[in-house]
């Protein structure tokens, strides 16, 4: 197939979605996703708004990826899960934590200390024993860093698995590492630097989170997670449980199984395409291919505009170059 071929010989059965949030992410109160099918099953395109044609062509090349070839083999049935926790008001953390049954490690949005630390209180009195992990998304310098950190160790001790991406440059995250009695984990420092020599984040990391889409897919996340060389949790980005799927079998494709997947964010969605929802039961997911119910397809469709910027989306990026990319593959043949 090339380029010119119809839409919809490539993108079967192509349907936008938009489903609410329970609460506001990144900005985000109604999450969209463009879904189709392909003689492997179904598979998921929701690359962020925001994010240019270079960026979303790796989550397109996923996407397609996952509609056109067969999961390598697995090692598991079924995979960790930790509970995510978004920068809410105090008092809403036990509901938000009721849509993680077992999750026994917690993720939580945070700022600061002074703003956030309250979260870890309400989080921990929920779970008394979770393991507690920070993300920051890059948002401190590397002084900002030192401060909050300190402070988070000195009130709560040892309850921090890792802290998620507390600065950007690698610079600073190398000092940030002799200083702090907390393990540190990168996402943004994989994410922006794909193509690049990732061997370095082993001086100034301990651990890599890896992202099914927005690293080009299966096979491109393991070969990522090797030539990284550190321990991987396997996240997401609050996909549909058609994403969730692809995720939990990457997951479940690699040997190491240390730490817990972040892949429970359809429980911050209000609903999920699949049905039951690929939410955690007892701190876990199954792993195995989904397919969307129509009856949830036909509720959370999109309006006609949005299907239509959606396609018309993905058409400009698969003719940016991806469709020759995918060709050379032979993954439509």
């Amino acid at each position: 197939m090339s380029s010119v071929a119809p839409f919809q010989e490539i993108f079967g059965d192509f349907v936008v979605v938009a489903i609410p949030t329970r609460t506001d992410f990144r900005g985000i109160n109604i999450r969209e996703a463009a879904l189709f099918r392909g003689p492997c099953g179904w598979s998921e395109f929701s690359p962020f708004l925001e994010y240019d044609t270079s960026e979303a062509k790796t989550w397109l090349k996923a996407a397609v990826e996952g509609a056109y070839q067969e999961w390598p083999d697995l090692l598991r049935s079924e995979v960790k899960i930790n509970a995510t926790l978004p920068r809410v008001s105090p008092d809403r953390v036990p509901e938000i934590l009721a849509k993680f049954p077992g999750c026994a490690t917690i993720k939580i949005k945070i700022d600061d200390f002074e703003q956030d630390h309250y979260l870890v209180e309400a989080a921990l009195e929920e779970v008394p024993d979770a393991m507690i992990r920070l993300d920051v998304n890059g948002g401190w310098s590397l002084q900002q860093a030192l401060l909050n950190l300190h402070d988070y160790h000195l009130r709560f001790g040892k309850v921090f698995e890792y802290v998620e991406q507390p600065c950007l440059a690698l610079e600073d995250l190398r000092d940030l590492k002799a200083e702090i009695p907390i393990k540190i984990a990168v996402d943004e420092s994989i994410r922006k630097n794909l193509g690049s020599d990732m061997s370095i984040l082993r001086e100034v990391a301990d651990v890599a989170i890896v992202k099914w889409a927005p690293s080009g897919g299966i096979a491109a996340a393991r070969e990522l997670i090797e030539s990284i060389g550190l321990p991987a949790v396997v996240s997401s980005a609050l996909d549909t449980g058609i994403g969730i799927s692809h995720a939990a079998a990457l997951a479940a494709s690699l040997s190491g199984a240390e730490y817990a997947c972040g892949l429970g964010t359809v429980s911050l969605l209000m609903d999920d395409v699949v049905v039951p929802p690929v939410v955690p039961m007892n701190g876990v997911i199954s792993v195995g291919r989904v397919t969307p119910s129509s009856a949830q397809l036909h509720k959370y469709r999109a309006s006609p505009e949005r299907h239509s910027w959606w396609q018309n989306r993905i058409t400009s990026i698969w003719n940016s170059g991806l469709s020759d990319e995918v060709k050379d593959l032979g993954w439509l043949n």
